[in-house]
């Protein structure tokens, strides 16, 4: 079962290649839209600006709001999945997920410890709604996350994470996943997490 990862120039390819492959998945690069015409899943990874998603002109958000096959966000790459973000306010999002991404802000807890941004390193992911996004993951399991940018609120959230703020850590909408996470990174969990998403793919195809 091939699983397409859009090679847009903003992804840690290697890792979420070997990620997909733990996970049982056989991933493929894909660099043009037509790539992605016999994949049974599209994963769009990312790390860094925003602006990178400009790089996914018309032609990929055709190929994307087309597809039928499971379709997954990681970091940035969730992002692009809603409807704009504060980092690029020019550029709109793939608008396959309600809400926007804003700029998460230093503060201090009550205990008065400083609540940095870039937010990085390990947070419990929160879950709000049943999906089967969570097979086989306790609740609360911590995963890996480094990001400056964060969507408060979704309809579409089925997870949330607190640093400073709650924000939105897993969103489900349909065939969308999207992770502001790294499952790639975030060990027996972060596998769980695409194992399940691996299992979608392998479902609708």
């Amino acid at each position: 079962m091939t699983i397409a990862v859009i090679d847009y120039g903003a992804g840690n390819l290697a890792s979420v290649l070997k990620g997909l492959r733990a996970a049982g998945a056989e991933p493929a690069l894909a660099r043009d839209p037509r790539d992605l015409d016999d994949a049974a899943g599209v994963v769009v990874p990312g790390v860094g600006h925003f602006g990178a998603t400009r790089a996914l002109d018309g032609e990929w958000r055709r190929a994307l709001t087309a597809s039928t096959v499971p379709l997954l966000g990681i970091c940035l790459g969730m992002q692009w999945l809603f409807e704009g973000s504060d980092e690029a306010p020019d550029l709109p999002g793939l608008g396959l997920a309600r809400g926007r991404v804003r700029r998460m802000t230093s503060s201090r807890d009550a205990a008065g410890t400083a609540i940095k941004v870039p937010h990085v390193g390990w947070n419990a992911v929160d879950v709000t709604a049943s999906s089967p996004a969570f097979t086989g993951i306790a609740p609360g399991a911590a995963m890996y996350f480094t990001h400056s940018y964060a969507v408060d609120a979704s309809p579409d959230a089925i997870a949330m994470t607190t640093h400073g703020r709650r924000f939105v850590s897993i969103v489900a909408r349909g065939r969308v996943w999207g992770a502001q996470f790294h499952p790639e990174k975030s060990g027996r969990a972060g596998l769980t997490f695409l194992r399940n998403w691996v299992e979608q793919c392998s479902a609708s195809a």
